[in-house]
């Protein structure tokens, strides 16, 4: 159906007298019945109103749909009113109503031309021309010219629907919460944007959901594995598929589905040294088809390989030093030393949770770590040297940067080992995957670290935790400016990856003060930005004020990426913004001392793991107050239409 079989230009009202939802209705059901469409208006507002009790038909952008399917109804049709005073619609003002009538004997078509509709009114300068249009008719013409153009053009969301194009994907970003769904929120849009089918995978901080199965990959058109730690991808097979890191695929979704929809049989990967080692080793564990994208540089690919590795070995570890941190903090409530037997302040239920912070936890850490990294290298046979060689570095004073060495060097001796033993007879490939291959790999990784590392890399973990111990007044100013800064500037990427890293690094060797530095400048992000959204209502459109809403949550939560849609909006403004703010908090704590012992968790820990929690938390506001101030006066405030328009990607 076209559009001007199911649009009548007298069905199309311009008038700019103010009016209300309520004078809008009434209004436009006037107008059908008037025209001969709906036989009953009574009837028909009624379920107008019907509908609009259930949800808001207020869509965004400054329009509204309200609809209703009803036997009034004498022939579908669209009609449209145009104010340029705005009416007020639930919670948003629209400049622009579609009015849907359907009679209980049509078909759905008027629904999927009203979701064409849809995708010209996403077209800014479309609604522009809707907006300054003279008359019904200029706006009729305009409708049928936008109508004609995607005809034209071979319209790829019809196109795709008609192919009946099906994507499928896997997000996995390293602790499973906030990028894992944006990345999968980012793609899920594309592709019904277009009119594709999609199911996206997520790996999750609680599991594997919407898991993929035979046949969704059977039938899919296109995959895309978007991820900054290792994931299963034996379920595609021999089937290609596309393999970028997390922030590709939340930042650049068109792009990424049109490659993987345009090279089809030819997808390649984006440099996962995992994947390849794995084709080469153990060629039913990863993906077979994949190979190496050319995009990348050597040194690229070496690098997204190492990131890879490092975030599987730190997503699986967290969950370890939040635990740990948590028990001890609560340990030290009963008295700094409730938990010696030999001490007067001694204390059981003390004790009780320090075996299960400090004792256990606390020393699994390392060894998970390590053994995880390992594991993302050389699969299921890397995870015994691995955490063998993490323990190792635990006993032996490395601690955090030994259990990675050990780690890598776990994973790509097994990789070795398990290269050299594939020619073996098939009947005693379960001796070699369960006695040979641990087993030599543990002695070469139990050498190196016993032998070579232990005592060098200890003596570089003294230094540095002595350097930081000695630290006072501007040092540590300036390096809890640096961590928080560092950790407040992409949010989640490479430079808050190495910021928390180094906090992790002193947190193994007892050197709180980081910690506490690196969630100041996590926390500022969000809670700035919904600070400003707040403030500042005039300078962010309508969807990012309603974001701001959730990033209360989220920056109270320790989730910084949040904050990322407004970051990509409007990244010279935004990030400058968080970077001070956040620097600004964590020089304050560091220089007054404050520790935190559960590098994770937000307002949920602080109360029982900082040192300081009423000046701490004095430091996240005062940074907060600071981001949301610089945003205030630097963000132009914007016209109603701009205030209607959707946030950069529309995620969130």
């Amino acid at each position: 159906m076209r559009i001007d079989e199911l649009i009548d230009v007298r069905n199309i009202d311009t008038d700019i007298t103010p009016m209300s939802k309520e004078d809008a209705i009434a209004r436009m059901v006037a107008l059908l019945a008037q025209n001969g469409f709906v036989s009953d208006a009574d009837v028909y507002e009624k379920a107008i109103y019907h509908r609009e009790s259930e949800i808001s038909t207020a869509v965004g952008y400054g329009v509204a749909i309200p609809h209703a399917k009803t036997a009034a109804v004498k022939k579908a049709t669209i009609a449209i009113l145009r104010n340029l005073g705005g009416i007020q619609w639930g919670d948003e003002r629209v400049n622009l109503v579609f009015m849907i009538a359907a009679s209980d004997a049509d078909s759905d078509e008027h629904l999927r031309m009203l979701s064409k509709i849809s995708t010209f009114l996403m077209d800014e300068v479309f609604r522009a021309k809707l907006l300054t249009a003279p008359d019904a008719k200029t706006i009729y013409d305009e409708l049928l010219k936008e109508d004609a153009a995607k005809d034209q053009a071979g319209d790829s969301t019809k196109a795709q629907s008609e192919n009946g194009k099906y994507l499928v994907g896997i997000s996995a970003c390293m602790t499973g919460i906030a990028h894992t769904y944006m990345a999968a929120e980012a793609l899920t849009n594309e592709a019904k944007s277009r009119g594709m089918r999609v199911k996206i995978q997520t790996n999750g901080s609680t599991g594997v959901e919407n898991r993929l199965t035979p046949t969704d990959i059977e039938q899919a058109d296109a995959i895309i594995v978007a991820h900054d730690v290792k994931v299963d991808t034996s379920v595609f097979g021999d089937r290609p598929y596309l393999d970028v890191a997390v922030k590709k695929a939340i930042d650049q979704p068109a792009p990424l589905l049109d490659r993987a929809l345009a090279q089809g049989s030819t997808v390649t990967g984006l440099g996962d040294g995992a994947h390849k080692a794995h084709k080469n080793n153990l060629e039913t564990a990863m993906g077979k088809s994949n190979v190496e994208d050319e995009e990348l540089s050597p040194a690229g690919k070496f690098g997204r390989a190492f990131y890879t590795h490092i975030m599987s070995g730190v997503s699986y570890m967290i969950p370890f030093v939040v635990v740990g941190g948590i028990f001890i903090a609560i340990s030290f409530m009963f008295g700094i030393y409730a938990s010696d037997p030999k001490n007067d302040q001694y204390n059981i239920i003390a004790a009780f949770f320090n075996e299960i912070g400090g004792n256990a936890a606390f020393k699994l850490y390392v060894p998970v770590l390590a053994g995880f990294i390992s594991w993302s290298i050389a699969d299921k046979a890397g995870l015994a040297p691995g955490m063998i060689g993490g323990m190792m570095a635990v006993n032996g004073g490395s601690g955090f940067l030994g259990g990675m060495v050990a780690g890598f060097l776990a994973g790509y001796v097994t990789r070795v080992i398990v290269r050299a033993t594939r020619k073996v007879p098939h009947s005693y490939q379960g001796l070699i995957s369960v006695l040979v291959v641990p087993l030599l790999a543990t002695l070469v990784v139990g050498f190196v670290m016993f032998f070579l590392l232990n005592t060098p890399m200890s003596k570089l973990i003294d230094f540095l935790t002595n350097w930081l111990k000695s630290m006072n007044g501007a040092n540590a100013a300036l390096m809890g400016a640096i961590l928080a800064g560092m950790m407040a500037s992409d949010m989640g990427g490479p430079i808050n990856k190495t910021a928390s890293a180094f906090g992790l690094a002193m947190f193994a060797s007892k050197i709180y003060g980081p910690s506490a530095a690196l969630m100041v400048g996590g926390m500022v992000p969000p809670l700035g930005v919904a600070l400003a959204t707040l403030l500042f209502k005039k300078k962010f459109t309508n969807q990012e004020r309603e974001a701001g809403k959730a990033n209360w949550v989220l920056g109270a939560s320790f989730i910084t990426e949040g904050a990322i849609p407004f970051a990509a909006g409007d990244p010279l403004r935004v990030i400058p913004a968080n970077i001070i703010g956040g620097a600004i908090g964590g020089a304050l704590c560091m220089a007054a001392g404050i520790t935190l012992q559960a590098p994770h968790g937000g307002i949920f820990v602080i109360p029982i793991a900082c040192s300081n929690p009423i000046l701490y938390t004095g430091c996240i506001l005062l940074g907060t107050v600071i981001t949301a101030m610089i945003l205030g006066f630097t963000k132009r405030t914007l016209t109603p239409e701009e205030m209607n328009r959707r946030m950069s990607g529309g995620i969130i």
